[in-house]
């Protein structure tokens, strides 16, 4: 179920066996418009419907009772389709995290070789990287005067230049590597569903909305599925792989009498299978957006409004596949931590040479930077979950951000060494001038009062049917994501993470793929 990043992954490895059948069921549609294959088209994707699924959050108490949206790619490929490009892995430290929590087989040094097996880096391989696989990483095809001041700021501000992030150690400031082949976007879709869709025993059905896992004596063994106004049923004979993401998979097995027992009840639906954990621990990083205005240097604010630029740039990408419209919305990133007491970075930033109130808004007028923070270990906990037993009515997402005094603290923190990074002599020499709400405060409280109007997702949610050992009271899937309980169900995609991941979670999810991938095939079944 899914044919986002996860699924895509999944279809092309599980249909390598031409002695396996493999159905997938997307419930978007396919990525034929051309702004699912231009960089910049995240601009006209996010927040429109015929891409984004335009799920939206419960009012958040921690952002003075704000609802968000929660963008999701409502096409194959899934984020991938839609999101920053970003290649990420995270840091050594989360994966030896979730293995000191007795999850066997999912530490650094075991999940650092799927990375290389996915992995076609446009660099000479070496320890790090190598080349050959579905998954392209590129360099970015420009480069902004104004984002190398951030990074002269942030090094004169204590955080040193690196190369590159993807070594298990992401300290540093940065250009950001990307999930593009020649100026366009690479999404899993084309560097792994498509391809894999040549070989006649993988079928792919999309506009197909998943309703309900089929489940008799305690075993996956099928679904039912809806096209507009006609629903069908499909058994399966190994088993059932869920990948549609941290919102998706807990909707789906809520509805399919997979949760918590009470909750289910309360529902009017037959609980098959009580599992408390399902749509718990939702973890995601949010993003504070301090907008920083500038002069004397180019930002896509002015390039984008000019009426003569934009032709230009349109053409520049049609003849060099270069320029503003090959570039990802954060190009340059930076990774720090809050305070001496983190072992590592805690921060991550998202420098963007642009800046807009929210994704799917125009770009301001005038020109400026957005230097987006977020806490890559939020210690807040939110839920996603069935409303009612409706398939077609969205699920109720509350993100729960900020409510832990430690979450507030570190965004007070992040916004400060903002300001520092902003006050140095390389952005100044811009006249980096901080705008709205947050530019007059300067008390803690007026601090955290401001980054409760300037946070919301980065859209990285993770962790609502988390991995862990039968001991666990909130886990939902073991170490070889099978369902606690159930035959014949596996889940592969962001919602197993126990911890989220210290960075864009994309390329994470995509491994959780492969590996899940493995083990089935390993096992002979779901």
């Amino acid at each position: 179920m899914g044919a986002g990043s996860a699924g895509c992954v999944l279809a092309d490895r599980l249909s390598a066996d031409p002695t396996r059948r493999v159905l997938v069921l997307e419930a978007g549609g396919k990525d034929d418009w051309i702004w699912f294959h231009i960089p910049v088209g995240y601009l006209f994707s996010i927040g429109n419907p015929r891409a984004d699924w335009m799920f939206e959050t419960d009012p958040i108490p921690g952002l003075d009772g704000r609802s968000l949206r929660y963008p999701r790619g409502k096409v194959i490929g899934g984020c991938s389709a839609i999101n920053a490009m970003i290649y990420m892995r995270g840091q050594a430290a989360d994966y030896d995290g979730w293995r000191q929590r007795g999850l066997l087989g999912w530490g650094w040094d075991d999940v650092l070789p799927l990375f290389l097996d996915q992995e076609d880096h446009i660099a000479p391989p070496n320890e790090h990287h190598r080349q050959g696989g579905a998954w392209r990483v590129e360099h970015p095809r420009m480069r902004w005067r104004v984002l190398d001041a951030f990074a002269e700021a942030a090094e004169m501000a204590g955080v040193a230049r690196v190369v590159d992030f993807n070594t298990g150690d992401n300290a540093g400031s940065g250009y950001f590597q990307v999930n593009q082949r020649a100026g366009r976007r690479w999404s899993a879709a084309a560097g792994f569903l498509k391809p894999a869709l040549r070989r006649p025993n993988l079928r792919l059905e999309t506009a197909a909305h998943v309703e309900k896992v089929l489940i008799e004596g305690g075993r996956a063994v099928g679904v039912r599925w809806r096209r507009g106004g006609e629903t069908f049923e499909t058994r399966a004979r190994d088993g059932v792989v869920l990948a549609g993401g941290a919102v998706g998979t807990p909707h789906l097995l809520e509805l399919s009498g997979i949760g918590d027992g009470s909750r289910l009840a309360g529902l009017g639906i037959e609980t098959l299978r009580h599992l408390p954990g399902v749509g718990e621990n939702l973890q995601d990083h949010l993003q504070i957006r301090p907008i920083f205005e500038v002069s004397g240097v180019p930002t896509m604010n002015a390039l984008y409004r000019s009426w003569w630029r934009r032709p230009l740039m349109a053409l520049e990408y049609a003849a060099f596949r270069k320029g503003p419209m090959s570039m990802a919305p954060s190009q340059m990133g930076a990774f720090a931590r809050s305070s001496p007491e983190h072992a590592t970075p805690n921060l991550q930033f998202h420098v963007q040479p642009l800046s807009l109130e929210k994704f799917g808004d125009p770009l301001h007028a005038f020109p400026a930077i957005t230097i987006s923070v977020c806490n890559l270990r939020p210690t807040s906990r939110g839920g996603i979950h069935a409303r009612n037993p409706d398939p077609a009515a969205a699920p109720a997402i509350q993100p729960n951000y900020l409510a832990t005094l430690e979450d507030q603290r570190v965004a007070v923190e992040s916004l400060r060494l903002v300001r520092t990074i902003a006050g140095q002599q390389p952005l100044r020499r811009y006249g980096a001038r901080e705008r709205g709400q947050s530019s007059a405060a300067t008390s803690d409280e007026e601090i955290l009062a401001a980054a409760r109007q300037l946070g919301t997702t980065i859209f990285h949610p993770a962790g609502t049917a988390r991995m862990g050992l039968a001991t666990d009271p909130l886990a939902v899937v073991d170490a070889r994501l099978k369902a606690h309980g159930i035959g014949g169900l596996r889940i592969a995609d962001a919602s197993v993470m126990p911890a989220i991941t210290s960075g864009n979670t994309n390329s994470p999810t995509m491994m959780i793929a492969e590996k899940g991938a493995r083990m089935i095939v390993e096992d002979g079944a779901v």
